[in-house]
């Protein structure tokens, strides 16, 4: 979403009269588009704007921007912990009606933005908000005019596709039928969204045969306490009944250790759930308390240390196979 972002906001300065800069030190504005979903992306952009701060005393004109969903926190704060930022600035602000894309036969494809699920570890709907799809015809429009430029590959992007309206399987299809067009991709899918109409479409030969199917935990307990609307044993049987339906499908994964109250047995129901699935990749990240969010209240009381060495176990198992 992040590099939708980047593209949208880089259309919107070529609009208005601006070049890329060669290198950052020769830079008239830097815009910064922030992810704030753990605390390791805050970090780095506090490293990032104390190291732009170094290059204004060389050049005073230069303006640092920052966007992004660090603009969920309060500007006074923000302005105290991040004095060298000279404008905070929505996305939404920089409207260009095009996009400079990287890539000239993949394209990153939004299709909704926001979250309406309220899982206790996540920010993202006090950074993005609500979840709003895109119109579906204007989705349509876009992808074909990107088939008759030459673009061979697209991505379907939001916080939960799956959620899409009136109906991702739907949009799916009728993508699927647009000329030119070889490759469709999309993240993330929520599992308890993913229904049988999109499982159907899925199959469809254009399709990209990867699926990435975040599960966090493989314990029920966790699960609830995470507010993630499925068990393990539900899990499972989604992913059976996808394999049976694409048998060549590949899954990967998004997986949180150390979350609050986590104990040894509950960690090794997740192993054992990674063990039976296969999955051919996983995000896994070291829970960090996120404020706004529902688990902020809970204590964190795994240790770092003993977070790290869970999280070294799945990157074993899973990444480096």
């Amino acid at each position: 979403m992040n590099l939708a972002d980047s593209e949208r906001i880089a259309g919107w300065y070529e609009a208005n009269g601006w070049g890329k800069a060669r290198a950052i030190e020769e830079a008239d504005e830097v815009v910064i588009v922030t992810c704030s979903v753990r605390q390791s992306a805050d970090n780095r952009v506090f490293g990032l704007v104390n190291n732009l701060a170094k290059l204004k005393t060389k050049n005073p004109k230069l303006k640092i921007i920052l966007t992004g969903c660090m603009l969920r926190y309060p500007r006074p704060w923000l302005w105290k912990k991040l004095p060298a930022v000279d404008e905070f600035k929505r996305v939404e602000d920089f409207t260009a009606g095009l996009k400079i894309r990287e890539s000239k036969t993949h394209a990153w494809v939004p299709i909704s933005n926001g979250c309406n699920n309220f899982c206790t570890y996540c920010v993202v709907p006090y950074a993005r908000g609500r979840e709003v799809s895109r119109p579906f015809e204007e989705i349509v429009c876009e992808v074909e005019e990107l088939a008759k430029r030459g673009y061979k590959e697209i991505t379907l992007l939001g916080q939960n596709v799956n959620s899409f309206e009136p109906s991702f399987a739907k949009l799916l299809t009728a993508l699927h039928e647009v000329p030119g067009i070889e490759k469709i991709s999309f993240i993330t899918s929520n599992p308890w969204d993913l229904n049988d109409e999109i499982i159907k479409a899925m199959s469809l030969p254009k399709i990209d045969r990867y699926l990435h199917l975040p599960v966090q935990s493989g314990d029920d307990e966790i699960l609830r306490k995470m507010n993630r609307h499925y068990t393990a044993k539900e899990y499972l049987a989604l992913v059976k009944k996808i394999r049976k339906a694409i048998p060549e499908i590949k899954i990967g994964t998004d997986i949180i250790v150390g979350f609050p109250g986590e104990t040894e047995e509950q960690f090794q129901h997740t192993v054992e759930l990674a063990k039976r699935v296969g999955f051919v990749k996983a995000y896994i990240a070291m829970y960090s308390p996120r404020e706004q969010t529902a688990a902020f209240k809970m204590e964190d009381n795994v240790l770092y240390k003993e977070k790290k060495r869970r999280w070294q176990v799945l990157e074993n198992l899973i990444n480096k196979k």
